[in-house]
This record gives structure tokens, sequence and C-alpha cells, in this order.
């Protein structure tokens, strides 16, 4: 006889109950991801009506105005250049504190805790205290250094500062990460090159590096990705009026502009397609180069 293929009732109220459970997940997903990606994608082919009113059909032209304007080019750039000096500077010495954290060491748990605090600090206040320190007549770098330069509203450094910022604010979370990873290699790799008399530096380089290669692929993907989408650090630091704005202004920061100053949601939401695939694009060589950089034990 053939085994019947249908759900006894026990099972149908089991199948009934799993799609009562994840039916509000779904929904969030839906409401809060999937739709407004959608919705975003339509609104990029779109011009918004008078006074915010509707949306005409206009085609392709958003994007030719877009990768026209020299503007668009100019703030991918400054988000390049942010994350140039966000994602090495944050790695490396993220990595570097993880290293001497993770040793048995006294007060550890206090320096952690330390170096993670920019994490849970609210980016207005974090945003407040460095505007203060950058201050160019009564900051506190200035007066360290008995200089005068304007940190923040200098168009040839300004991007610098804010790239500081972002290296001090992802640190902490960086290192949590590395020391996770850290953890996972045995301590049996250390004691035999040890005997063999390796130093603590060949032992980071041959060792360490190697086998943390697949947790610091994740950090650097994730950082790239949260450095291509910086806005509230930008925003918060560099007002409207500085003249080194155009200089640090990042592709979301620009997106803000025009959609939620300006009106122009449809050419707002080109931006936000343009930087998504430029994302994708970036994410697809990411994943080419795990193959070859990236060491699994």
């Amino acid at each position: 006889m053939k085994a019947s293929n249908k759900l006894s009732a026990a099972a149908k109220s089991e199948a009934r109950w799993g799609w009562a459970f994840i039916a509000p997940t779904m929904l969030g997903l839906f409401v809060l991801n999937f739709y407004p990606a959608i919705n975003t994608v339509y609104q990029s082919f779109c011009k918004t009506g008078d006074f915010g009113r509707g949306n005409t059909f206009v085609g392709l032209a958003n994007y030719a105005a877009a990768f026209s304007a020299g503007e668009t080019w100019h703030s991918i750039w400054n988000t390049i250049k942010y994350a140039l000096i966000e994602v090495p500077f944050g790695v490396c010495i993220a990595l570097v504190l993880a290293v001497f954290l993770n040793k048995k060491l006294k007060g550890t748990s206090v320096y952690r805790t330390i170096f993670f605090l920019p994490m849970v600090c609210a980016p207005a206040a974090v945003a407040m205290v460095w505007k203060w320190l950058y201050n160019q007549q009564f900051g506190l770098l200035n007066n360290i250094f008995h200089s005068n330069v304007a940190w923040i509203s200098d168009p040839h450094i300004a991007w610098i500062s804010i790239g500081v910022i972002g290296v001090w604010s992802v640190i902490g979370y960086n290192m949590v990460l590395f020391i996770s990873g850290l953890q996972e290699i045995p301590g049996d790799y250390y004691e035999a090159s040890s005997i063999d008399g390796a130093t603590g530096i060949r032992q980071f380089f041959h060792i360490t590096v190697p086998l943390l290669s697949p947790t610091t692929f994740f950090i650097v993907q994730t950082r790239v990705i949260g450095a291509l989408t910086v806005f509230d650090l930008m925003f918060m630091v560099i007002d409207k009026t500085n003249i080194a704005l155009q200089n640090t202004q990042s592709i979301v920061y620009l997106f803000y502009t025009y959609a939620f100053t300006n009106g122009n949601k449809g050419y707002g939401a080109t931006l936000v397609v343009i930087l998504v695939a430029f994302i994708m694009l970036v994410t697809v060589i990411m994943q080419q180069a795990e193959k070859k950089l990236v060491y699994h034990a």
C-alpha cells in the first residue's frame, strides 16, 4: 500500500501554529523591508509631483541627471575616502588591542568595557563632544598642540577629521569580535611555536593573522558596508553652512538633502539605488577575494 501524503490532524495543527508564530516576523519584513525597497526602486523612475503630491513617471531621467551631476561622483568619492580611513585603521587598531586584551592580565575586563563604550554612546553626544575637541578657538586639540587648525572647516583636512571620529567609534565593536575569534584559536599552536623558538611577533603574523582571517574578513566586509552608508556622523558634525561640506558629504547625506530638504524624493531614491548597486559590486569583489585571502583551518 502507498503511504498516505495527507497530514494528520496533529501535523496540521502544528503547521498552523508554526505559520502563526512566523506571521508577525514576515509581516514586519514586508512592511519595513521589502515594500520600502520595492517602492524606492519605483520612485527612482519618477519625479515628485507639485507640492509633494503624487509621482510622475520620467523613466531614466533621474539616473541620467545623477550620473551627469558632478556632486554625485564627488559624494561617492567622499564616501570612499571616509571608508579608506575608517576600515583599515579601525580594523588594525582593534586587532592589536584585542591581542593585548585577550591575555590574562589584571584589569582586562575594565579596559574592554572602556574601549567598547563609544559603541553605546548616542551619536548626538559623540558629535557634540568631538565638535568641542575640534573647535578652532577653544578646542582641546588646538590647546594641547598650541595650534590654530580648522579641523572640521578646512576642506583639505575635514574628511580626515571625520574619519578619525569613525575609527574611534568602531574600535570597540571590532575589538570584541576579534577577541571572540582569538579565543577560538587553540593554544597548542602557540605552545608548539614557543618550543621551536618563535617570538611573539612571528606568532602574531604566522599564527594569529592566518587563523583569524575569517573573523577579519567578516569585520572588513561589514565595516565597508557601514562606512559606505555613513550619514549621522557627517550630518551632526558638519553644519550646512560649513565650507567643507562639499568635501565631506557622503552619498547618503546627498540623498537626505534631495529627499527630505529639497523634497525631490524621486532623485533621492535614484541616489539610493546607485549606492546599493555600488555596495553590491564591492561585496561581490570582496567575496571573490575571500577565496584567495581567507584561510580556513
